[in-house]
């Protein structure tokens, strides 16, 4: 059984993802949440997590927004409901949570953005809206009612006097109450509205869902340095013109050719890709270890056995080149070429956060790839663990 529950995953991909809501009972039997009120009040607290608070009216306005660091005292001076407390990237500062997501790489991990985890006492809500990108709600504390309407987009009616996206015209088209452990899945654009019904937490499993605009600036961007690129334009068939101030066919035809050319190349396009969907999402997170480690150290912690783990914030992707071009490894920003023999590693070190040990060491027997093994520990994008699963001291 997975965390779909009953619904298997070729089913949820080819009937329910990025189409209809699916509500799933226990998906997450007898859960325990990675986090209690007091450590995420304590979180909203830090100066480098994300955090905000939502209050259904303040000061007569309706949907009010805060944004944190806070004081642990104004925390604990709110009132007993109609609020809720939004820490990001919970899944960063809290390895019980990064490790939830293991549970949804049915999905491609470059889509895998972060968890974010809201709490509320009774009435609490962040209102009606939409997102614009995929995401599973599980519940790990009280019950939440959810509210699920239509698709709506940017042109819907929004509510005036708040800095959030509230919709104005939000009608219930189904209903649910979720217990710790009950999770709702939507796909972007649904509009949905959860009301706490007690003290209750839900955790936001979001997608990462790139515009078309950010695929094409990106691109442009990632190709315009290159060499092929460093020349004027030219003017491949002058002809008299009628009118001195007519832009001709000719050289509309000359700019989609350039740009054609530019644009088709698979290699610079995933290296944008790559890059750009495994770039960390807060600074911070991924750091280099206060001591820097060498191959051989590593390859002794290993065989001690200390397996190696992802950072919490870390993503891992990569992409075969056409033609046997070989592999590219992607690592929180940057871009690894693999050839050969050597691109078996790109699978092992993708598959998920516990790397497979023994595959690992066999491809670290080879120098060069001890070194790039190497090179991400002290990247911070993997780190060694001890036997009780805790960060080694040295990392």
């Amino acid at each position: 059984m997975s965390v779909l529950g009953e619904t298997s995953i070729e089913r949820f991909l080819s009937d329910y993802w990025q189409k209809k809501p699916l509500i799933i009972r226990n998906a997450f039997p007898g859960i325990e949440s990675p986090v209690s009120v007091d450590e995420l009040a304590g979180l909203a607290c830090e100066e480098a997590v994300e955090s905000r608070l939502v209050f259904e009216t303040e000061n007569d306005q309706p949907w009010q927004l805060h944004n944190g660091p806070f004081e642990e005292s104004y925390l604990r001076s709110l009132p007993d409901r109609d609020w809720t407390l939004l820490v990001q990237g919970l899944d960063h500062w809290v390895p019980e949570a990064a490790e939830l997501l293991e549970h949804f790489r049915f999905v491609p991990n470059w889509r895998l953005d972060d968890i974010m985890a809201s709490f509320a006492p009774v009435g609490g809500s962040v209102g009606p809206h939409f997102d614009r990108y995929d995401v599973f709600l599980l519940q790990t504390i009280g019950q939440r009612r959810w509210k699920i309407g239509g698709v709506h987009d940017n042109t819907s009616p929004r509510v005036e006097g708040t800095p959030l996206h509230i919709l104005a015209d939000f009608e219930t088209q189904e209903e649910a109450v979720l217990n710790p452990g009950d999770m709702l899945y939507l796909p972007p654009g649904v509009a949905h509205w959860g009301i706490a019904e007690d003290d209750c937490m839900t955790l936001s499993i979001g997608f990462r869902t790139p515009s078309h605009a950010d695929v094409v600036t990106g691109v442009a961007d990632s190709v315009a340095d290159s060499p092929a690129l460093d020349r004027q334009l030219e003017d491949p068939a002058p002809a008299l013109q009628d009118n001195p101030g007519r832009i001709s066919d000719s050289q509309i035809k000359e700019l989609q050719s350039i740009l054609e050319k530019a644009l088709q190349n698979p290699d610079a396009i995933a290296s944008w890709f790559g890059q750009a969907m495994t770039e960390p999402g807060h600074e911070g997170i991924v750091e280099p270890p206060e001591d820097p480690m060498d191959a051989t150290t590593l390859q002794e912690l290993v065989a001690e056995g200390n397996p190696l783990v992802w950072n919490e914030g870390s993503r891992f992707s990569f992409y075969d080149l056409p033609d046997d071009g070989g592999r590219l490894l992607f690592v929180d920003g940057q871009r690894f070429r693999l050839t050969g023999n050597a691109t078996g590693i790109a699978a092992v070190l993708c598959a998920g956060r516990h790397p497979d040990m023994g595959a690992l060491t066999d491809y670290m027997r080879e120098p060069a790839l001890a070194d790039l093994v190497v090179s991400l520990v002290n990247q911070g994008s993997l780190y060694p663990e001890d036997d009780e699963g805790e960060e080694d001291d040295g990392a």
